[in-house]
C-alpha cells in the first residue's frame, strides 16, 4: 500500500502518509532507456559504415531522448506527498505537490468528517475530509482498492476521538 501509519495506534498523535505509486524506479528507467537503446540499434547494424546510417541516427537518438524525457517528467510528477496528522484535539492535513507547493488544512478532531463519495468524485470511491467549512480530498491518487481501505483506517482511527 502507498500509505503507512508512522505511529503506534494506541498513541496520542498519529501520522499517515500517503504517495502515489511509483513502479520504476530509477535503476529500472535506466535499463528501460538502455534496452530501448539497443533494440532500436539491432536493425541499424547492417547499415554501418553507410552514410544511410548518419541519416537514421538523430531520430533513433531523438526517439530515445523522448522516452527518456517522458519517463523523468512522469517521475517528477509522482512526488507528491500526503500528511495526515491526527493529535488530540486537532487533524492537520499538509499536501506537497510534486513542484513544491505546499496545501494545509487543519480542524479540530471532534468535528472532522470522513466522506467517500462512490461516483460523485472524479475517480471512484473519492474520499475527503470535511470541517471548519472546507472539504478537502485525500488519496485521490490511490487505486480503488486502496482508497476503500483507507476509508475504513481513517473512520478507525477519527472514531477514537483523541486518546486511549
Amino acid at each position: 500500500m502507498p500509505y503507512r501509519w508512522t505511529t503506534e495506534p494506541d498513541a496520542h498523535v498519529q501520522e499517515l502518509q500517503l504517495w502515489p505509486h511509483n513502479s520504476l524506479p530509477q535503476t529500472g528507467m535506466a535499463a528501460v532507456v538502455l534496452f530501448t537503446f539497443t533494440m532500436i540499434l539491432i536493425p541499424t547494424l547492417p547499415l554501418l559504415g553507410s552514410v544511410v546510417l548518419w541519416g537514421l541516427l538523430p531520430f533513433v537518438l531523438g526517439a530515445v531522448w523522448a522516452l527518456y524525457y517522458a519517463l523523468r517528467r512522469n517521475r517528477r510528477a509522482r512526488q507528491i506527498i500526503e500528511v495526515l496528522t491526527l493529535g488530540p484535539e486537532d487533524t492537520t492535513l499538509t499536501r506537497t505537490d510534486a513542484n513544491g507547493a505546499v496545501q494545509e488544512w487543519d480542524c479540530n478532531r471532534y468535528w472532522t468528517q470522513v466522506t467517500k463519495y462512490e461516483n460523485e468524485g472524479p475517480v471512484p470511491h473519492y474520499i475527503t475530509l470535511k470541517g471548519k467549512g472546507r472539504e478537502v480530498e485525500i488519496g485521490a491518487f490511490l487505486s480503488e482498492d486502496e482508497r476503500l481501505a483507507l476509508y475504513d483506517d481513517l473512520n478507525r482511527a477519527l472514531n477514537r476521538r483523541g486518546g486511549p
